[in-house]
């Protein structure tokens, strides 16, 4: 039986980072890891999810952590997903921002990460009254 321990840090080795967005073809993140470093770094809060000393998931906040905060990054090891690891990350975030108004991602569509977000309380801009931009160099 495995056991997941969950961290709130921003110390993870550039090995690991790597090695984590690279499992789910993140790569454009790896092609530039000092900015992704940098990112982890400046992010207002950073948990990730370890396997003894396997990095096997983590997810990013960005904002100001008071009105809004945008989920910039979740992402789980492949051999890890559907087994909690990713819905225990994002229920930390929410617990920890339960009473910020705006909690924002952007993420691929797709009907599996449609059911991921929408089972966390999530609704899809293109099903209500908003409207979502983005614009992306």
């Amino acid at each position: 039986m495995m056991t997941i321990i969950y961290q709130q840090n921003k110390e993870c080795s550039e090995v690991d980072l790597k090695r984590l967005y690279d499992s789910v073809n993140w790569t454009a993140y790896t092609k530039d890891m000092p900015r992704l470093l940098k990112a982890i770094n400046q992010s207002l809060t950073v948990i990730t999810a370890w396997n003894d000393n396997e990095l096997v998931g983590l997810i990013r906040v960005v904002g100001d952590g008071q009105t809004i905060i945008y989920i910039q990054d979740i992402l789980v090891i492949d051999n890890y997903q559907r087994q909690g690891v990713g819905s225990e990350l994002l229920k930390m975030v929410l617990l920890t921002y339960d009473d910020v108004r705006q909690k924002i991602l952007l993420t691929n569509d797709a009907p599996d990460v449609r059911r991921f977000y929408e089972k966390h309380g999530f609704a899809s801009c293109d099903k209500g009254e908003l409207v979502s931009f983005a614009k992306f160099n």
